[in-house]
């Protein structure tokens, strides 16, 4: 971990396609978050692409309560790799990233997979910085919500 970027590895015990099609599915997303900031997906259609855009229905107290965050898919191969950047859109329709970004890695291993969620907000403007703080939550959120993803990926 460095100050600006947390990177926490779990081995989850279901193989890479299980946990990817969760990741890749927004409608999923509340399922890999151990709290009610994720509410649900604005348009619930799978991610399966560089460059997609997909929103999601937010909730946070220090930003106002609820919010809509658009997320820029940056990195996408099918049981490897999903990322995303999120902003904000503007009154044009284009999207300003919140200079933050999610990326899972997943690696097979033996029965189950590692999972490597990072966290990073070293592009944060500062005036956002000092609005909300960066990071808004420490490292075990993290910790949790890959205990969450576990969760959700392995109980049927």
């Amino acid at each position: 971990m460095t100050e600006e970027r947390y990177v926490v590895t779990r081995t989850i015990a279901a193989a890479p396609a299980a946990v990817f099609a969760v990741l890749a599915d927004p409608a999923r997303h509340k399922d890999t978050e151990p709290g009610d900031w994720v509410r649900d997906a604005v348009e619930p259609e799978p991610i399966t692409a560089v460059g997609q855009v997909f929103a999601m229905n937010m909730f946070l107290d220090r930003v106002g309560g609820d919010y809509v965050i658009h997320n820029r898919v940056t990195e996408f191969e099918p049981d490897r790799t999903i990322a995303w950047a999120p902003g904000q859109l503007s009154e044009s329709g284009e999207l300003r990233p919140g200079g933050w970004w999610w990326r899972y890695q997943l690696t097979p291993n033996g029965d189950g997979t590692d999972v490597t969620l990072t966290y990073d907000w070293t592009g944060t403007p500062q005036a956002f910085r000092d609005q909300v703080g960066m990071p808004p939550f420490a490292v075990s959120f993290i910790e949790q919500s890959l205990a969450t993803l576990d969760r959700t990926v392995t109980t049927r």
